[in-house]
C-alpha cells in the first residue's frame, strides 16, 4: 500500500514566509529533508504571506507560478515546507497535474525509508494510515455506487467508503500489535528497575550527533550519517560508570520543529524509553546558528510526551567547528553539572561527559527507611510497583518497616501523590 512514489525524484520546493513565529519554517532544513528522502531539488519558489490561502495555501498567482515551474524544470513533484489541508493538496494537484506533498508527508516518507525493525515499520504504517485517512478522496474520481447486475453486485458503498472501512480495520490491527510490543518493552523496563539500573536517554534535534556520541560512549556501531532522521529505531547499550555501576544508554529518534502529531502518537511506545528515563542527555549542535530554537523545539516535544519533568544534562556537541572552544563542564550554584562541551566526532570531552553522568546519577538514587502503618497500604503497594524495596520487616505494632532505593524522579512523584504521608513515615 505504501510503495514509494515513482514520480518523486525531481522536485520543486515551496517555502512561504509568515510573520507569525509559530508558522516559521527553515528553508535550509527543508532542503536537508528533501535530500534525506533521496529527492533532487530543481527549483525553489518563495514568497511572503500574512496567512494561508484557503484554496491553494499560496495565492492564485503564486500557485500558477508553481504550475509553470513544473513545466519549465520538468519536475514531477511539488513539496511544501508547510502542512496542507486535504482540500489544498487536492486543488494544487489538479492545477499542477503532478503529486503534491506537504512537510508532514515528506517526514513520513523519510521515516518509512529508515524503519528497520518490526515495531518501527508498524509505527510508520500507523502514522501513514492516519495521515491518509483524510486524503482518500484525492486518488478517486470514480466514486459512483458499485454496478448492479449478475456477478456485479457489491456491498452498496462507494469505493471511498470501502477504503475508509478497510483503513479502519487495518489501523485497529496495527494498534493491537503495537500494544503487544509495548508490553514487551514494559517488561524490559521493569527488569531494569528491579536491578536498580538507571537509564540515560539521548534526545535532541535531528542530526545533532546523538548516534555519533552513542557510538563514542558505548563502542557500538549504530548507523551514522550527515542527514536528518538517520536514526529511527531505538538502540540500548550498557555502560559502566564510576560510583554508579551499570547504566543503560538509549539512542532515540531525533526531534524536529512541528513534528507531525500522528508521528508522535504512533511512536508512543518508543518514546516511552525517554519518558521513563532517569536522566536525559539533551544533545545540541552548537555549530547550528538556530541551536536555541532547536532546544525550544525539543523541549516542546518532551512536554508533549510527558517527559518534561525528567532531569536534563545539556551536551553542546560539535565544538570542533570552533577554534576557541575547549571541552569543559559547566556547573550550577550547587556544584551540579548542567552543561558539557564536547565533540562526539573526535571524542574530545567524552571523558568529561562520563564524569558528569557519574556525579548526577550517583545522587539520583537515594536510600530511605520508612515505617508504614497498615492504614497506608496504598503507599506500600506503590513502592512494590516501582520495584524499589530492598528489605521488608514488621515490628510489634504491625507497622511495615521498609528499606528502599528509589530515584529522585519517582520519589518526587510519590511525594506529590501521597502528600504529607511519606514525610510522616520517614525514619530519620
Amino acid at each position: 500500500m505504501f510503495d514509494r512514489y515513482q514520480a518523486g525524484e525531481r522536485a520543486v520546493l515551496v517555502h512561504v514566509t509568515f510573520s507569525e513565529d509559530d508558522k516559521k519554517e527553515d528553508l535550509d532544513e527543508l532542503k536537508l529533508l528533501v535530500s534525506s528522502a533521496g529527492v533532487s531539488t530543481l527549483g525553489v519558489i518563495t514568497g511572503p504571506r500574512k496567512s494561508p490561502h484557503p484554496r491553494y495555501f499560496v495565492g492564485t498567482g503564486k500557485a500558477q507560478e508553481i504550475a509553470d515551474a513544473i513545466q519549465t524544470f520538468g519536475a514531477n513533484v511539488v513539496i511544501f515546507n508547510h502542512s496542507l489541508s486535504p482540500a489544498q493538496q487536492r486543488n494544487l494537484e489538479a492545477l499542477c497535474e503532478c503529486l503534491v506533498l506537504d512537510r508532514t508527508a515528506l517526514i513520513l516518507d523519510i521515516f518509512a525509508q529508515r524503519a528497520r525493525t518490526y515495531e518501527g515499520k508498524l509505527q510508520i504504517e500507523l502514522a501513514q494510515l492516519r495521515h491518509m485517512s483524510t486524503r482518500l478522496v484525492r486518488g478517486w474520481t470514480h466514486l459512483e455506487r458499485q454496478k448492479g447486475g449478475v456477478g456485479m453486485r457489491g456491498p452498496g458503498e462507494t469505493q471511498l467508503e470501502t477504503d475508509r472501512r478497510l483503513l479502519g480495520i487495518r489501523i485497529t490491527t496495527i494498534k493491537s500489535r503495537l500494544a503487544k510490543v509495548s508490553k514487551q518493552r514494559e517488561q524490559g523496563r521493569r527488569a531494569r528497575q528491579r536491578n536498580e539500573i538507571p537509564t540515560v536517554s539521548l534526545v535532541g534535534y535531528t542530526n545533532a550527533g546523538k548516534s555519533t556520541l552513542f557510538n563514542q560512549l558505548t563502542g557500538a556501531d549504530v548507523y551514522v550519517a550527515d542527514q536528518l532522521f538517520a536514526t529511527l529505531d531505538p538502540t540500548l547499550r550498557k555502560i559502566d560508570l564510576d560510583d554508579v555501576g551499570n547504566c543503560i544508554l538509549a539512542d532515540t529518534v531525533g526531534f524536529i520543529r512541528h513534528l507531525p502529531h500522528d508521528l508522535v502518537a504512533a511512536f508512543k511506545a518508543t518514546l516511552q524509553e525517554t519518558r521513563e528515563a532517569t536522566l536525559l542527555l539533551h544533545i545540541v549542535d552548537c555549530s547550528d546558528e538556530n541551536y536555541r530554537a532547536n532546544i525550544d523545539a525539543v523541549d516542546r516535544v518532551l512536554k508533549e510526551i510527558d517527559a518534561a519533568e525528567v532531569p536534563q544534562l545539556i551536551v553542546m556537541n560539535k565544538i570542533d567547528a570552533f577554534d576557541d572552544i575547549v571541552p569543559c563542564i559547566n556547573f550550577d550554584d550547587e556544584g551540579k553539572p548542567i552543561r558539557v562541551w564536547l565533540s562526539a566526532q573526535s571524542g574530545a570531552g567524552a571523558e568529561l561527559l562520563l564524569t558528569a553522568l557519574s556525579q548526577l546519577l550517583a545522587v539520583q538514587i537515594r536510600g530511605l527507611e520508612l515505617a508504614i502503618p497498615a492504614k497506608y497500604g496504598k503507599l506500600r503497594a506503590a513502592l512494590y510497583e516501582l520495584n524499589c524495596i530492598d528489605r521488608e520487616v514488621f515490628d510489634e505494632n504491625g507497622d511495615c518497616l521498609l528499606t528502599i532505593r528509589i530515584n529522585n524522579i519517582d520519589f518526587c512523584r510519590l511525594r506529590k501523590k501521597f502528600e504529607g504521608v511519606i514525610e510522616e513515615c520517614l525514619i530519620f
